[in-house]
């Protein structure tokens, strides 16, 4: 468990086409994330748009992640049938729509829609993205190019917490939104244009389509692997904490519940995106080089986030101390490149026709972990009178439920993935050069 995967006949070679290539699917990516993040710098616009309280506001966030969710394992199974090109083209041209509808719409309902639009094509991208990368690149660079795709997406979080924000307190709400829609339009053009699905000589092997009953075995073959369901709890333990606070809740939080400015808040908002892009990197290389530092990073990670949470929740007096807060936004940074591991567990456990599915169920974990604790906060705090310490209790809810999983199956896991290393090793060994 301590060495990378081993490198397997027909891996392919990696090199600059494959960057220039994988980089464009990265670039789709980015400007889906955001897109999607663009509503965590305007919660208290939106709220004074549409009229709406905490409860209202909290469910922009939980369709559009409950959209994204939902379509996780049926873009999985997309990706594998038709491959990467078609399904990130079908998601530009669904979360640009999205993007542009919500910049136009003036009432609830219609920017209701507008954000489930956006979540429907947002969902497209990332197991793609990873897709694409498995398609281009060694088996063993697999680590470090999921986790420099995640480092990416951060890039596009910064986007909306530094660009958006400002442009959002200029321009105003229509010419920041409908303005910010440009860039899905011009990254669906270098997609036409530029994307292939993989190298030429390294089609993968499709299986035929026999109708739903082999859609219904691609699903339950990936799931019975432990490594995916165990990637799925990683994945659901580690990412919401991070999601909740900067897709919604803390801006809101930082400014109603600590006094602080837009500007400053703003400020810490962006320390969590930087930070999440330094601890992917060096996550990423920590893991390319020894494989069994995997677990004990996401628990790590957990950990730690529970700690900082708990301590700005129990703080005596009104608001916590700057200087804790600034701990916990870098910490905050470390959920979603130690949620990246969940994909780490599940990549080995699959064959490359099911990489794809396997990385829809991994990749749902999270944000239903996303979706249960926005919806939570939002009526506790309805509930409580604005009570954020109170509201935000719901996140050790969620951590111990996906601990409890990961303990259970992390042991059969890893015995199942020393089982296949061995036998690709043997494999390989029997392939004649």
């Amino acid at each position: 468990m301590s060495q990378p995967p081993p490198a397997l006949p027909g891996d392919p070679p990696g090199g600059r086409r494959a960057v220039a290539v994988w980089g464009l699917g990265v670039g789709v990516y980015f400007v889906a994330i955001i897109f999607r993040t663009s509503l965590g710098v305007a919660g208290i616009d939106a709220a004074a748009r549409f009229h709406i309280n905490a409860s209202a506001l909290s469910t922009f966030s939980i369709l559009q992640l409950l959209v994204y969710a939902g379509m996780q394992i049926p873009v999985g199974l997309m990706v594998d049938r038709l491959g990467t090109k078609k399904v990130l083209g079908l998601g530009v041209v669904l979360f640009t729509a999205g993007q542009l509808a919500f910049a136009l719409s003036h009432s609830y309902g219609t920017a209701l829609a507008s954000r489930a639009l956006l979540g429907c094509g947002d969902a497209m991208t990332f197991i793609s993205v990873l897709r694409l990368g498995a398609r281009w690149f060694p088996a063993r660079r697999g680590p470090m190019i999921a986790q420099v795709a995640a480092l990416f997406g951060m890039a596009g979080n910064l986007v909306s917490t530094v660009v958006l924000a400002r442009l959002l307190h200029s321009a105003g709400w229509t010419p920041t939104f409908a303005g910010s829609a440009a860039a899905g339009v011009l990254v669906f053009v270098l997609l036409l244009v530029f994307l292939k699905d993989h190298p030429e000589g390294y089609e993968p092997v499709v299986a035929p389509h026999t109708g739903k009953g082999a859609v219904r075995q691609q699903i339950l073959r990936s799931w019975r692997e432990p490594g995916t369901r165990l990637g799925m709890w990683v994945h659901f333990t580690t990412q919401f904490p991070a999601m909740v606070f900067l897709l919604l809740w803390g801006m809101p939080f930082l400014v109603e519940a600590q006094g602080l400015s837009r500007g400053t808040a703003g400020l810490l908002l962006t320390l969590v995106v930087l930070s999440n892009m330094a601890v992917g990197l060096v996550y990423g290389q920590i893991i390319g080089r020894h494989h069994a530092a995997r677990l004990p990073l996401a628990l790590g990670t957990v950990a730690a986030t529970a700690l900082l949470w708990a301590t700005v929740a129990a703080w005596p007096g009104a608001h916590a101390p700057m200087w804790l807060l600034v701990v916990e936004c870098v910490v905050l940074g470390a959920c979603g490149p130690a949620s990246m591991i969940g994909f780490d567990f599940a990549r080995p456990a699959n064959p490359p026709e099911r990489q794809g599915t396997a990385s829809g169920i991994v990749n749902m974990g999270g944000f239903v972990a996303s979706i249960t604790t926005l919806l939570a906060v939002g009526l506790l705090l309805d509930a409580t009178g604005q009570n954020y310490r109170a509201a935000f209790c719901s996140v050790f809810v969620l951590q111990a439920l996906g601990l409890s999983q990961v303990l259970r199956l992390r042991t059969r896991a890893q015995r199942r993935e020393e089982e296949r290393i061995v036998a690709s090793r043997v494999e390989t060994v029997h392939v004649p050069v």
